[in-house]
């Protein structure tokens, strides 16, 4: 039986898009690492490359297989809809 140094959400990870892979602060310098891919397996262990320690993921195994990348887009909209991430124009079309 694997012994967890922590417990941590993956709202708490970074994501790098381009990589595909979470990552978060490790004590001992360097960073647990944890794929998309393997959390969309059902994956729920990051480990750290430089050191022995693990961490438990706490993630949704069902929102990740929707695409996380989706409810990103969601959370990005204000409480009118609007898009907050996207600039404003401020011209308008009309007939």
């Amino acid at each position: 039986m694997a012994v967890f140094h922590d417990e941590v959400e993956i709202e708490d990870f970074e994501y790098d898009a381009e990589s595909g892979t979470y990552s978060y602060p490790c004590p001992c310098g360097d960073r647990f690492l944890i794929t998309r891919e393997d959390l969309e397996n059902g994956e729920d262990v990051a480990t750290c490359p430089s050191c022995s320690l693990i961490l438990r993921v706490i993630y949704d195994q069902f929102f990740m297989t929707l695409g996380f990348s989706k409810l990103k887009a969601n959370s990005n909209k204000s409480a009118t809809g609007e898009n907050v991430n996207q600039p404003q124009s401020n011209f308008s079309v009309s007939d």
